[in-house]
């Protein structure tokens, strides 16, 4: 009842903060015309160009406020594994932010910062959380529960790191293309990890990673009343990059690696319809769906954006109840 009660009060507040703080900040990225040029190949979302974005910064901002808030009343521990997953949150969220501010600067989506650049960012990162990582005690090993397979890598964890940091945030990255779309996945995603890291007692510091994804559920939600359909700002590449690295980091804490490819199910199917969209046009030189990402592809056979959130929320959430029943009580 106690880790509930926890629980419910770091969402309340990770909520209250991002309610607030959007409210202001909302009205002066308007203000600022810090507008999101849309992509020319989706003419549906025409009317949404203008929309102002970076908006990840409200559930980051509340988020850092929410755990500085705790820590200093003594309600939470800064550990060594929060501190890391903290370090993720901010190092993906600066690289967004970044990316999102070249995009605004030269009013182009395609003049943000290259794959190559961004790349070189997440090694650098990649680097200094596995040098933390065996710092701190923890072994490089990568576990599938369930079938007692556990596999020693050594130093090349610090190149699974990276793959999982990369791939993860990608995948939350091509999944933020409807309003609410990435927001409302990663409230699910980030719920069921606050669940398994409650059940991980043997994580040190798990108990602050686990409010740390409540706070988080809490923030996301808050942005939600300001990034549901229709959107009165974008997330941007500010918080899809956080969501994700910081998604990866805490599978990986939680030795849950794999059951990330279900939690995180409708980011992977997401993924895979770019991938074999893009093999598919080069290797036979004919598409397999009207349009990736696959959301993109319901558009195209007139289905509204509001309906295609929903399904993909269904869809999220079975696979999020899915992976509690196999983390969580398997």
């Amino acid at each position: 009842m106690y880790v509930l009660t926890k629980s419910v009060l770091a969402l309340m507040i990770g909520f209250i903060i991002s309610s607030v703080f959007g409210l202001f900040f909302v009205p002066f990225m308007k203000k600022m015309h810090f507008g999101q040029v849309t992509s020319k190949y989706v003419k549906q979302h025409k009317g949404k160009s203008g929309t102002p974005t970076m908006g990840g910064l409200i559930f980051i901002v509340s988020t850092l406020i929410t755990i500085a808030a705790l820590v200093l009343t003594n309600k939470m521990n800064l550990s060594t594994n929060l501190f890391i997953v903290l370090f993720v949150f901010l190092g993906y969220a600066v690289i967004g932010w970044v990316d999102d501010f070249l995009k605004l600067k030269f009013k182009s989506n395609e003049k943000g910062l290259t794959r190559l650049q961004k790349f070189i960012a997440q090694i650098v990162l990649a680097i200094i959380i596995f040098y933390l990582y065996i710092k701190d005690g923890s072994n490089p090993n990568v576990e599938i529960i369930g079938l007692n397979i556990n596999l020693h890598l050594g130093f090349l964890y610090g190149f699974f790191i990276l793959f999982m940091l990369v791939g993860t945030s990608n995948a939350v990255n091509l999944t933020d293309g409807e309003d609410g779309l990435a927001a409302g996945l990663s409230v699910i995603a980030f719920g069921v990890y606050g669940m398994i890291a409650w059940s991980s007692s043997w994580l040190s510091g798990y108990d602050s990673i686990a409010i740390f994804c409540f706070i988080l559920v809490g923030g996301l939600l808050g942005f939600l009343a300001f990034n549901s359909y229709p959107a009165k700002i974008f997330m941007g590449d500010t918080g899809s990059l956080a969501l994700g690295g910081t998604l990866a980091m805490i599978a990986m804490l939680t030795r849950r690696e794999f059951l990330l490819v279900i939690v995180g199910g409708v980011f992977v199917i997401e993924t895979l319809s770019v991938i074999l969209q893009i093999a598919s046009i080069k290797i036979r030189g004919k598409r397999i769906i009207p349009m990736a990402p696959l959301h993109h592809s319901f558009e195209k056979l007139g289905w509204n954006e509001p309906d295609i959130v929903k399904l993909f929320y269904v869809a999220g959430f079975i696979l999020g109840a899915v992976s509690i029943i196999y983390g969580v009580w398997i």
